[in-house]
This record gives C-alpha cells, structure tokens and sequence, in this order.
C-alpha cells in the first residue's frame, strides 16, 4: 500500500453516510482503535465505554463487509499503543506511507492533539466529519460583539436555513417560533409510562475486557438495552415518532419514579456518536406532524426539533467560540467539594435518590432530571464547577466534552455568568413537588423551608440567592426574588440562613 492513506475513525464518528466510505478504495485503510487514552481521561460509565466500544466494533464490521479495508486496535491487542499517536505512528509503518486523515474532531483537547499531530507525523489533513448543520464559528459569528448569546436568535436563524417548520410564506408553522409554554405538565397521577425500546446483547465479555484491562469505570454494567448500530439507531428513532412523540411535549419536563426513559427519544447517544444524522431525526419528526397533526401535536414536534436544531447546534457552537477559557470560568466562586453520595445514591434526599440511582443504573437521566435536580442542588449547594463537570461528562451515555460543558458550566451551574443562560436556574422543592412525585416518598418535608425535617433546596435556595446577591440582583429576571426575601422578617431570614449552612455542614450526611 505504499504511497496509500491512513485514515482515522473515532468512536465519536460512526457515520456511514460520510463520503468517505461512498467508494471503496484499497489504497486506503481505515484505522480504529480502543486506547487508555480515550478510557481514562475522566472516569466513566461502565455502559458508557461499553456503548461506544460495542459501535466501533459493529461499524468497523459493516464497512468491512462493504469492501472498506479497516484496521482495528482492540484495547487488549499487545500492539496497543494505548494512545493514539502511538497507534497511528504504528499503522502508517505497518502501511508503508506517511499520508494520512482525520475526520474534524469535536473536542478540544483532541483539536489540539490533532493540530499538533498534522505538524509532527507524516503528511497529515483535515477533513469536515460532515454531521454538524453548522461550522464551528457559525455562532460566533452570528453574535460578533455581544456578552450573551441567546439562544433564540440562533435558533430562529436555524429555522430558516434548513426550512424546518415553516409554511408556505417562510413564517413559522402555527405562527409561533416556540411552544415551551405549552410542554411543562406534572407528570399524571398513575400514569405508567412506556417501556423503552431496548436491544438485548451480552455485554459481558466487553465489560470482562475492560476489567482485565484495568479500566476503571462506574456504574452497573447491565441491564444494557441501548442502541449501537445503525439499524438498532434508526428502529430507536422509528419507535419515538411512532410511540412517544405524541406525549413527549407535554410531559418533557415532568419527572416521576414511575419509569427511567418516560417519553424522551434515547438518541443522545447515537446521534453524538454520528450514527444519525441530526437532519433525518428532524426530518422524521417533522414529517409525522404534517402527516397527522391530531396525533403529533406541534407543540411536541416543535419542542424536540428545538432541542436539535436550536441547542444541540447552540452548545456546540458556545464551545467553539468560548474554548479553551470556557473550562475555567467560575463567575460564583463555587468552592465546595462534591458530597460521596453523588457516586453512590446513598442520600435521604428523593430526587437526588432518583435521579442518581437511574443515572447509575442506565447511564441516563432526562434533561430535566439534569439541570433540575442534580444541577440544581450542585448550583445552590455551591460545588466547584470542576468537580461538576467531570461527573456530568463521565456518569453519561451522552456526554461528550463538547456538549456537556456548556450544559453544565453554563446552563446548569451559571458558571460563565451568563453566556448560556439569562438567569441561573435556581429551584426550591416547590418546583421538584410541581413537575413529579419524588416528595411524597422523601424524609424531607418540602413544605417545610426549616427545622430539621425542611427540605434541604428550600434553604439552600435562599443561601444561594443571598450570598450572591452582589452579582445576581442587577438581572431583570430575578429582581423578584429579593423583593420577596427584602419582605421577610429579619429573624425568617436568620433562620433560612442558619439551616441552609447547618444543611451544607451536613452535606455528606443529607
């Protein structure tokens, strides 16, 4: 093959559609590898690594069968560099060639390890991964010059550009950009949720491989149902149009210990490891409400295209444009260290019960559950944004750097003061009794804001709200806060105070 290409595929880029696999080509290998490298920059989910291990392996096999010639490094093959310059170095000698690709990555640490690579080894280039519906710097760009960027802008930018929802004139369909309003129901009393479409598989010689290998991950390794090939990715978006998509609007945002994946589409993982395209998921939904809007209310067709078109893209492009200061941004000095409990579950708190116990069971917990509930109690308890982070981006099926840290930093923890969100999303348990049932099974009183029985946000809450009052009281959408806490006696206040730091000197115990 002298004279040939290398071209690497990284677990994060499993497209077949990529113009790259259009022909075969024997001059051209493709190089795949499992390596350390990838395993332990943060500790992940066992079902995490198990997830794209297993999608590499059945990606490499389908090319394969197509003609493709690929190479693959399993993590226990003893030519495993365990890196991958080393295994790139390895395969451009085993080849006999010095030319070689990589698909544009998405994070940026690998950004700079390839940048320095295409200066070091051989006769590197850069190709589009051809998955994103916007360039890098598109967001940027939009907001040249301005200290936030919302969200809304983008995302009616979006709409126009691909034609997504909008009728014959261009306007958008229902004479409305966003339907939120319409998608914030309590969960019913009773109502038992679907099952998740799952897929059956023994994972165990993969998690076998990974202890042999010394990987150390978290988590319970199995029930493991998730979609990993492309056939199992489009019967999982097949299934929510069909079984889901009707109640996923108004219950989006209700939480409930009835159920782990309700009415959510579970396509986080398979979209971020590029096995959908974010187009044909759009498309799909868009086509089933104009096919029988009766059934598809637009409501839910609109708030799930939101989440694609509008913030999957959105964050992406706050990473670009942000990175690499983003990482250090910590506008409310949050300090504290993340409470055990947060690995185990082990908490009287039954939100954080909940969410934590199904975040380590499947890997998964909806966005709501995220920002909600173990975001919340992160923000107003103050933990380090460090700390926040590397849970988030290991616990998740989901998380790449790319996509979780404009999430968790911004969004959830307001950490970069603003940039993402218009205000931090502070809750007390008043909003956690209000979109689900997780009050009633709790040894905490939510109604109770002190004494030993309150529920721990309720002080919290106002803890948060008064130690950063300096920075958070100039916002226009939170002047309403102190104005209620500025009404209460000054001996209420003292006692919110003092429960809120008996609560946080008591965090480990809660």
């Amino acid at each position: 093959m002298s004279g040939g290409e290398v071209r690497l595929v990284m677990g994060d880029q499993l497209n077949a559609q990529h113009s790259w696999f259009a022909e075969r080509d024997d001059e051209v290998v493709y190089l795949m590898m499992e390596v350390r490298q990838e395993t332990d920059y943060v500790r992940h989910h066992v079902q995490k690594v198990v997830a794209f291990f297993l999608a590499m392996r059945a990606f490499a096999e389908a090319r394969r069968a197509e003609g493709h010639r690929v190479h693959y490094v399993a993590l226990d093959d003893g030519e495993n560099a365990q890196t991958i310059e080393g295994n790139l170095r390895a395969a451009l000698a085993r080849y006999g060639t010095q030319r070689w690709a990589h698909q544009q990555v998405d994070e940026w640490r690998l950004d700079e390890q390839f940048r320095s690579l295409r200066e070091r080894v051989g006769e590197g280039r850069e190709v589009d991964s051809e998955h994103f519906l916007t360039a890098r710097g598109d967001l940027a760009q939009l907001f040249e010059g301005k200290k936030t960027y919302l969200m809304e802008r983008f995302y009616r930018e979006m709409r126009k550009r691909h034609g997504v929802l909008l009728d014959a004139a261009g306007e958008p369909e229902g004479g409305k950009w966003n339907y939120d309003a319409d998608n914030r129901s309590k969960w019913p009393k009773g109502h038992v949720p679907p099952a998740p479409l799952e897929f059956e598989r023994d994972v165990r010689p993969v998690v076998e491989l990974l202890e042999r290998s010394g990987v150390e991950a978290l988590g319970a390794a199995e029930p493991f149902g998730w979609a990993v090939t492309r056939e199992e990715a489009e019967a999982t978006l097949a299934h929510f149009v069909a079984e889901l998509l009707p109640r996923f609007g108004a219950l989006q945002d209700a939480m409930t210990t009835q159920g782990w994946a309700l009415y959510h589409s579970r396509l986080s993982f398979v979209m971020n490891a590029k096995i959908l395209h974010p187009m044909e998921v759009i498309r799909a939904v868009e086509e089933a409400w104009r096919a029988d809007p009766e059934r598809v209310p637009l409501n839910a067709a609109e708030g799930f295209i939101r989440q694609i078109l509008g913030w999957r893209e959105y964050v992406r492009g706050i990473y670009w444009a942000r990175m690499p200061e983003y990482a250090e941004l910590n506008a409310l000095g949050a300090e504290r260290a993340m409470p055990a409990w947060f690995w185990t579950g082990n908490t009287r708190m039954a939100c954080m019960r909940h969410a934590i116990g199904q975040t380590l069971q499947h890997s998964y917990a909806h966005h709501i559950q995220r920002l909600m509930v173990t975001g919340n109690f992160a923000l107003l308890a103050g933990l380090h944004p460090d700390e926040v982070d590397a849970w988030y981006l290991g616990v998740y099926i989901d998380a790449l750097e790319w996509v979780e840290m404009p999430n968790t930093r911004g969004m959830s923890q307001f950490a970069d003061g603003g940039i993402v969100g218009t205000k931090p999303y502070a809750a007390s348990a008043n909003y956690i009794q209000k979109q689900g049932d997780y009050c009633s099974g709790c040894a905490y009183k939510a109604k109770e804001r002190v004494g030993p029985q309150s529920c721990p946000l309720n002080s919290l809450y106002w803890d948060f709200h008064a130690r950063n009052r300096p920075l958070l009281e100039p916002n226009p959408r939170i002047g309403m806060v102190y104005r209620n806490w500025d009404r209460k006696s000054t001996e209420e206040q003292q006692a919110l105070l003092a429960r809120a730091a008996e609560v946080l000197d008591q965090i480990e115990s809660l």
